[in-house]
């Protein structure tokens, strides 16, 4: 690679992820397209073959550093992809037609750390997928998909236009809308009952917008310490659908 000042963020555009997992699911997903890829022999040597297809370069430790954020832990790898294509929310419901798999609805969170966390939660508790706003949720990036563990490449993500709309079509396809806040009258385990649960959740700080919470069935809380405010949403999100996952 040539030395130089190169810039973290890709001229490109495309995305850039970086380190062990996200790469390794990126690379075994058939539906995500790899433009390029940069990795230290050593890392190349522990993935074996790469695609024919796809430009691939060595690189220094200290190159690969140019090519990511500061502080970015690549461990040898990084990669240029597109984004993958758009689902449609009408698709997902479809697809969960049937079973009770859970659907995570996100108001407005920004934070790509948060997101991706999320998304490796909803693989890990088997959720039928997220759904975002298309405006006001982060773009796949390299943050968001380490913080997703490998899960971005998996975990159906719907980006809706208009929120309070698609809250009704999930409604009209049998779902019971939980809105996770602090002021909710029960806690989340005596709302779900043993519907087919659509579990919305707000921005720190903010929380829902009014509107938001206006097209959800209850309002419920975590029966948390008062030694602490909140939960960051990523853990709110996670015991929630630990709890789903273990209703009886």
């Amino acid at each position: 690679m040539r030395r130089g000042h190169r810039p973290s963020q890709p001229v490109s555009g495309k995305p850039r992820f970086w380190g062990r997992h996200a790469v390794s699911a990126a690379l075994a997903n058939p539906e995500r397209t790899i433009r390029r890829i940069w990795a230290t022999r050593e890392a190349a040597a522990s993935f074996g073959a790469f695609p024919e297809s796809v430009p691939m370069s060595f690189a220094e430790v200290t190159d690969l550093a140019r090519l990511v954020p500061s502080d970015a832990p690549h461990q040898g790898i990084v990669i240029e992809v597109d984004p993958l294509e758009d689902i449609w929310l009408v698709d997902l419901l479809e697809r969960g037609a049937g079973n009770d798999r859970p659907l995570v609805i996100l108001d407005q969170v920004t934070d790509p750390h948060n997101v991706g966390a999320v998304l490796r939660s909803a693989a890990a508790f088997n959720a039928l997928g997220i759904v975002t706003q298309d405006r006001h949720a982060p773009p796949e990036s390299g943050a968001l998909a380490r913080s997703a563990s490998g899960a971005l490449e998996f975990v159906p993500w719907v980006r809706v236009v208009n929120l309070a709309r698609s809250l009704g079509e999930i409604s009209e396809a049998g779902f019971w809308r939980i809105g996770l806040t602090g002021t909710g009258r029960r806690t989340f385990a005596e709302a779900i009952g043993t519907s087919r649960i659509a579990l919305v959740l707000g921005a720190e700080g903010e929380g829902m917008r009014q509107n938001t919470e206006a097209h959800c069935d209850e309002l419920a809380k975590l029966p948390i310490s008062p030694l602490v405010e909140s939960l960051n949403i990523s853990n709110a999100a996670a015991i929630a659908l630990y709890a789903l996952a273990t209703r009886g």
